[in-house]
C-alpha cells in the first residue's frame, strides 16, 4: 500500500514536528522497515533541540548503549544556550507569571511597550528574547510552555512578519498537544490574515494557503465539526485553486469529507465538476470511485475501487486514526465511508434501472445478498426512497418517478456541443481578423 503513502507529499509541507505523528502511524502499520522509519527520526531530529529522543532512537536503531560523540556534544550546547535565553527572557517572563502585573497591559500595544519600559525596564531586546525561548522551547518538544510564550509574545509583538511567524508556531504546538478546539481557533486567525495580507508576490500567498490546508488536516480530522469545515475552506475558490495548481493529493480529504458528509450534497455536485479534468493529472481509489459513478457511470469499477478505497483509510494516517473502545479498537471514519458509499452507489444505480436483481445489487455494494436485503430496508425505512421490494423474485422496484440518468447525459452533452459550438466560432472569428489584417 506504500503506492498510496502520501507522506513523501505532504511531510515537504508540514513543520517537521508534525511529521512525526505521521512516522509513528506508519511505523504502527508496519508499512516501511522498521530500520527505515527510525533513519527517517533521526534524520528529522538533526535540526531540531530533542537530543535527548535522538539518542534514544539511535541506541533502538544500532541495539547499544553508545552514542556517537556529536550527539552529546550537541546536548551540551542545547543546555547552554537553553540558559542563556532563559536569562534573557527571565524579566519578561517574570513579569507575566504576576497576575497583578499583568493587569496593567491594555489592549494597546503601544501603549504596554512603554509602560513596560517605563515601571520595569523591559524593553524590546527582551520581547524578542521572549520570542527565541519560545522558539527553543519548541524545538526541545515543549510544546505546552512554547504555546503559552508564544501567546503572550503576539500580544506585545509590533513587528506583523514575526507575529505571524509567532502565530505558525502557536498553531504547530496545539496540533502537537492535540487541543483541536484552540488549535482550529488559531487555524481560522491565521486564515484571515493570509487572505487579508499583502503578500510579495501571489505565488508566496497561494503557497501559504497550501501550508495552512496541510497543517489544517490533523485538526479537520480531529475536530467534532472537523469534516464540514474542510469542506468550507477547501471548497473556497482561491483554496480550490491553489489544490488544482500545486496540491492535488489533497483532493482524497475533501472528496472523503463529502462521502461522509450527508448535509453538504449540494455542494458535492460542483465537487464532482472538479475532480472530472483532475481526473487525469491526479488518481487517487477516492477520488476514481466518485469518477466511476457520477462521470463515468461505471458501477463495476466503483465496486473495486470501494474495496482499495478502505484499503488507502486504513493505511492513510489522518483516515485511518484508530479509536480504542475497551480492549476493542476501529476506524469510524471507514464504517461512515463505507456506508455512504453503497449509499452513493445504490442511489446512481437505482436512477438508470427501475426493477435491480438483488444478486447483482449485493455484489455491486460489496455486500452478501442477506446483509444486502437487510441494507436495503433499512434505507427504505429511513429515507424518502421511492422503492419496494420484492422477496419472491429476489428484486428491488423503483418507482417511475425516479429522475432518468440518461437524460441527464442527454442535457450534458447538448450543453457541451453548445459550448464546444461557441468555442470554435470565436476562434474562426479570431483567425479570420487576423487574416483581415
Amino acid at each position: 500500500m506504500a503506492e498510496y503513502d502520501l507522506t513523501s507529499r505532504i511531510a515537504p509541507l508540514l513543520d517537521r514536528h508534525l511529521v512525526f505523528p505521521l512516522l509513528e502511524f506508519l511505523q504502527m502499520l508496519q508499512l516501511y522497515p522498521e530500520e527505515q522509519i527510525l533513519k527517517a527520526k533521526i534524520e528529522l531530529l538533526k535540526n531540531t533541540n530533542m537530543v535527548d529522543y535522538a539518542m534514544d532512537i539511535h541506541k533502538s536503531l544500532y541495539h547499544t548503549e553508545d552514542v556517537p560523540q556529536d550527539m552529546v556534544d550537541r546536548r551540551a550546547e542545547v543546555v547552554a544556550r537553553l540558559k542563556t535565553l532563559e536569562e534573557a527572557a527571565a524579566p519578561l517572563v517574570s513579569f507575566l507569571q504576576n497576575p497583578s502585573s499583568v493587569q496593567e497591559l491594555r489592549a494597546d500595544k503601544h501603549y504596554n511597550l512603554q509602560m513596560l519600559n517605563d515601571r520595569y525596564q523591559i524593553g524590546l531586546d527582551q520581547i524578542e528574547a521572549l520570542y527565541q525561548y519560545a522558539k527553543f522551547q519548541f524545538e526541545c518538544g515543549n510544546y505546552s510552555g512554547a504555546a503559552d510564550y508564544l501567546y503572550q509574545y503576539r500580544a506585545l509583538c509590533t513587528n506583523s512578519e514575526r507575529s505571524l511567524s509567532a502565530l505558525w508556531g502557536k498553531l504547530a504546538a496545539e496540533i502537537l498537544m492535540q487541543n483541536w478546539d484552540i488549535a482550529l481557533e488559531e487555524l481560522n486567525r491565521l486564515k484571515e490574515i493570509i487572505d487579508s495580507k499583502s503578500f510579495s508576490s501571489p505565488m508566496n500567498q497561494m503557497q501559504n494557503r497550501i501550508w495552512l490546508m496541510h497543517w489544517s488536516l490533523f485538526i479537520f480530522f480531529n475536530h467534532d465539526n472537523g469534516r464540514t469545515q474542510i469542506i468550507d475552506l477547501f471548497s473556497q475558490d482561491k483554496y480550490l485553486n491553489a489544490i488544482q495548481t500545486n496540491a492535488p493529493h489533497l483532493l482524497r480529504y475533501l472528496a472523503t469529507a463529502f462521502i461522509v458528509n450527508k448535509r453538504r450534497r449540494p455542494q458535492f455536485k460542483d465537487f464532482i465538476k472538479v475532480i472530472q479534468p483532475d481526473q487525469y493529472s491526479y488518481k487517487d481509489p477516492i477520488t476514481e470511485f466518485l469518477a466511476c459513478i457520477y462521470i463515468n457511470y461505471d458501477f463495476d469499477g466503483a465496486q473495486k475501487k470501494m474495496k482499495e478505497c478502505e484499503t488507502v483509510i486504513l493505511n492513510d494516517p489522518f483516515l485511518g486514526k484508530p479509536v480504542e473502545d475497551g480492549n476493542f479498537s476501529n476506524i469510524p471514519l471507514r464504517d461512515e465511508f463505507l456506508e455512504n458509499a453503497r449509499l452513493f452507489i445504490f442511489e446512481t444505480y437505482c436512477r438508470i434501472h427501475q426493477r435491480i436483481d438483488m444478486g447483482v445489487l449485493a455484489e455491486k455494494l460489496n455486500l452478501n445478498y442477506e446483509e444486502a436485503e437487510r441494507w436495503i430496508v433499512n434505507l427504505i425505512r429511513s429515507s424518502k426512497l421511492d422503492a419496494k421490494i420484492d422477496s419472491e423474485a429476489g428484486t428491488v422496484i423503483m418507482e417511475p418517478n425516479n429522475p432518468n440518468v440518461y437524460e441527464q447525459l442527454i442535457d450534458h452533452t447538448k450543453a457541451l456541443s453548445v459550448r464546444t459550438y461557441n468555442l470554435v466560432s470565436q476562434v474562426m472569428e479570431h483567425s479570420q481578423a487576423q487574416a483581415a489584417r
